[in-house]
């Protein structure tokens, strides 16, 4: 086993402390990261103060990982000592069913999540608020050397988590594309949505963003706040991708959606989606939601933002700073992604 220093906390109201987690040792098939960079994605607060309500303390969140690898098993064929990767929301999968024999594993139902779920050997996985993490090779990413590790990192939740229903829904030239929120997730579609080519609109609830907004690409940006809007861009839209995770006036946003259009949601807010059935024969209209993405289609994804110099805006930080970022992300003080420097793990 591999000692490693980490950051846990132990309850919903507990802060973060800094501990001791035991890695495996790597099997034949496995890859060593010794970690460089960990994102901070809103669902890391969720499950480090349980608001669903299944977490199992301590736990130790963090599922943009970004690092070097280090060590190698025997039978690694992907990658070698010193290759830059990154690691996702998933550590494994049954690698049997359909989904996963599809390229889907995000829809397995056996999938191992990076942290806060059971390895197939019977252990709690601990994610990315570390200096080191053991996966095996099919569940690890190359990076292109064009991104640093830092600006990658959220790309393995925030990037793959808007590439995916971009390309499932054929966001492309012609197309009409809104992204609802322009934050951690939010800033990276819209780059991503920019350069396959569609026409691509920012929801935001004010105008604060607007400057950088259409910096990254955007070509509009409406202000979601003014009634108003609704009414002036009713039938706009194609596709519709809700990055928020708060509940909207879900009726008004299927309003903005064109013949066939589809509204995406990717959040999982506190109270059910409700819509009156009318809202969805008016148009033809759909309700989606995704998963991030398979494996192939991270490494499509993160080689696809190196082509076109798409990467995550972040803020990188100390590991004791964690709590206060939360706080921070909480309040919407961030532009755009959080990412510790897991040289700062063993402090505290």
């Amino acid at each position: 086993m591999i000692a490693v220093k980490a950051r846990c906390t132990c309850g919903p109201s507990g802060r973060f402390q800094s501990t001791t987690i035991q890695r495996r040792d790597p099997g034949p098939r496995d890859v060593l990261v010794d970690i460089a960079f960990a994102g901070i994605c809103h669902s890391d607060i969720d499950h480090a103060r349980s608001t669903r309500g299944k977490t199992m303390y301590p736990v130790v969140p963090g599922h943009e990982i970004a690092g070097i690898v280090s060590a190698i098993g025997t039978e690694v064929t992907r990658f070698v000592i010193g290759d830059r990767v990154g690691v996702g929301n998933m550590v494994d999968s049954c690698r049997v069913c359909a989904s996963c024999r599809s390229g889907l594993e995000q829809y397995c139902a056996g999938r191992v999540l990076a942290y806060n779920a059971i390895g197939r050997d019977g252990e709690p996985t601990y994610g990315g608020y570390s200096e080191k993490i053991v996966v095996d090779e099919y569940f690890v990413i190359r990076i292109p050397d064009s991104i640093p590790l830092a600006n990658a990192a959220p790309l393995f939740c925030a990037g793959i988590t808007l590439y995916s229903p971009l390309r499932h829904w054929s966001a492309g030239p012609g197309s009409r594309v809104a992204i609802a929120g322009f934050g951690g997730l939010g800033h990276v579609g819209v780059q991503i949505s920019k350069a396959l080519g569609a026409h691509t609109t920012v929801l935001e609830l004010t105008a604060a963003k607007r400057e950088d907004a259409l910096r990254l690409g955007a070509d509009a940006y409406a202000v979601v706040g003014d009634p108003a809007t609704f009414i002036a861009l009713a039938t706009s839209f194609d596709l519709v991708i809700s990055t928020v995770p708060a509940n909207v006036d879900l009726e008004a946003y299927l309003g903005l959606l064109a013949v066939d259009g589809t509204f995406v949601n990717l959040s999982i807010p506190q109270k059910p989606l409700s819509v009156a059935a009318a809202s969805l024969l008016a148009n033809r209209r759909s309700i989606a939601g995704t998963r991030s993405g398979g494996l192939a289609e991270s490494q499509e994804m993160i080689d696809f933002c190196a082509a076109h110099g798409i990467s995550a805006q972040v803020e990188v930080i100390d590991a004791d700073y964690i709590d206060e970022a939360y706080e921070r992300l909480l309040a919407g003080d961030v532009r755009y992604r959080f990412v510790i420097d897991a040289k700062t793990m063993a402090k505290g």
